[in-house]
């Protein structure tokens, strides 16, 4: 079988930050709430993934106006919007594998430390082979109550060794110690260095490190309307990080696609020559 697997962070990768939009639309200042809530509990030596849990959870119970349910989660994925070209890029890069041979498989995954609801209820969603993101236990009534997974820099990389051993849909279900198993390299379902992985943000570097430590692909993207995280994703490139750093743009002709293309391009010659 020839896989190639092309694995994406979300928030701020695919589309602008998830979580902050959700907020905005509940007429919360997302701004505000990363400062005043989440940016102490990181003061105080928390984790940054479960510190915004757990200012979610805080604002949830604050007041009937501010509950945050599983159902107001799916609502507000099922209008997210995305970064230009988005929404066809997936079938774009299916049909430019397709041209360079029929057999060439290209799965497509999700691992991030956003919230699960909101990215598995988009538009996009049923393009992925799997996604791996941060979710909320729920009661009866749908309210969120605990933090049921979290998802954070190298646990990242647990779920790219479900991708390369082959631990998807059933068989990663209930079964978190699956991945701890030992595989023989050559019995990888898809190898590291016939992976790509598209990240922005701090939590990806442990994923960038390991793709890269075996001659997989790696790109940075960042976005060009926000000055402010510029110098973050440049040290990506100073730090030998990634591959690459690119605008978030997935229009077809754009430079980013284009440079994804010629990485399926270049991993599918080393396929071949595996292959013989």
């Amino acid at each position: 079988m020839k896989t190639i697997a092309l694995i994406f962070d979300f928030d701020d990768t695919l589309a602008p930050d998830s979580t902050s939009a959700f907020l905005e639309s509940m007429g919360v200042n997302a701004a505000d709430f990363w400062k005043n809530e989440v940016h102490p509990l990181d003061n105080d030596d928390w984790d940054p993934i479960p510190a915004y849990m757990f200012a979610l959870l805080k604002l949830s119970a604050s007041s009937p106006d501010n509950i945050i349910t599983r159902q107001r989660l799916a609502d507000f994925g099922r209008k997210l919007k995305f970064h230009k070209g988005l929404t066809r890029f997936f079938d774009q890069m299916r049909e430019f594998a397709h041209s360079l041979d029929p057999d060439l498989r290209l799965e497509f995954y999700v691992i991030s430390s956003g919230i699960g609801e909101i990215i598995r209820s988009s538009r996009i969603a049923h393009h992925f082979t799997e996604i791996w993101a941060s979710d909320f236990l729920y009661n009866d009534a749908g309210h969120i109550v605990f933090p049921r997974k979290i998802i954070s820099f190298t646990e990242k990389t647990r779920y790219v060794f479900q991708v390369s051993k082959g631990i998807i849909g059933k068989k990663s279900k209930g079964n978190p110690f699956e991945v701890n198993k030992k595989v023989q390299y050559k019995d990888f379902k898809v190898r590291l260095e016939h992976m790509i992985f598209v990240g922005d943000g701090l939590t990806d570097i442990p994923c960038f490190s390991l793709i890269k430590r075996y001659n997989g692909v790696t790109f940075a993207v960042y976005d060009k309307n926000r000055p402010d995280r510029w110098g973050r994703a440049w040290n990506f490139i100073e730090d030998g990080r990634v591959s690459n750093l690119l605008s978030a743009n997935y229009s077809a002709d754009s430079d980013l696609s284009t440079n994804l293309k010629m990485a399926v391009q270049n991993i599918y010659r080393k396929i071949q020559e595996e292959q013989g």
